[in-house]
């Protein structure tokens, strides 16, 4: 295992949630961090000032991955005394609500290019710009089944699921690209930690999991440089239970 102190990462969606934890771990372990935001720049620099505390350099960049030119443009942003980024963490995404007789095409269009492309975008900007470095991808549990609530948001996150392997494939041996697909960790925005209750029994531990379960899946990554092209379901075994797909 190496050591990730001293390192850079950019890590989007940065600002709340799952983003804002592993901001924050990476920074506890020497790591300085670049916290990327849409729309929340009061909480992206707080996240930053609250890095800064364990003695590392942070900064905020705001671009709308929405807009590809502007996920294009963010690595060409950076602030100027970041000479080399070493670790790209694509943990944004969009979660709407909708199934796959309803969501419109600009509704499909949107979580493409937030959940999928956005990713792929700077993963190839982040290979343009170094030989050696670490891509960790945000993926789902629910990538493996199906999610009929969420359709449009099913087909991004296996879209980027397809991206992590052929990546891990493209960008060898100097970049290792893997992936985290997170089960119940985190409610919905707008809802409370009771809404994951009824749902902790999909998965075979029983229980829902905490951000230090994502955090710790996310160094475990990033400090062991002999895998790559892994996808780490941190969801209780709740992929075991079946496959649409295969694998």
């Amino acid at each position: 295992m190496h050591s990730i102190h001293g390192k850079t990462a950019l890590i989007t969606g940065a600002a709340k949630r799952i983003g804002r934890a592993i901001a924050l771990a990476l920074a506890q372990q020497g790591v300085h961090v670049v916290i990327h935001y849409q729309t929340s720049q009061p909480e992206a620099r707080s996240t930053a000032e609250e890095a800064r505390s364990y003695g590392v350099n942070a900064w905020t960049i705001q671009a709308d991955l929405n807009d590809l030119a502007q996920a294009e443009a963010m690595l060409s942003k950076l602030p100027t005394e970041i000479k080399k980024l070493d670790i790209l963490i694509n943990s944004a995404s969009i979660f709407p609500k909708d199934g796959v007789m309803d969501f419109s095409a600009a509704a499909f269009q949107q979580n493409m290019a937030v959940n999928a492309l956005a990713p792929l975008w700077l993963a190839r900007d982040f290979a343009r710009q170094t030989q050696a470095g670490d891509i960790i991808n945000f993926l789902d549990t629910r990538i493996l089944d199906y999610d009929e609530k969420h359709a449009a948001y099913h087909l991004s996150k296996r879209t980027l699921f397809t991206v992590t392997r052929i990546l891990s494939w493209e960008l060898a041996p100097g970049i290792r690209v893997n992936g985290v697909a997170p089960g119940l960790i985190l409610p919905p925005p707008g809802e409370d930690k009771e809404y994951l209750e009824p749902l902790k029994h999909s998965n075979l531990l029983q229980r829902i999991g905490t951000l230090d379960d994502i955090t710790e899946a996310v160094l475990f990554l990033l400090r062991s440089d002999f895998i790559t092209g892994q996808i780490i379901y941190v969801d209780g075994g709740r992929h075991l239970k079946g496959a649409m797909y295969g694998a």
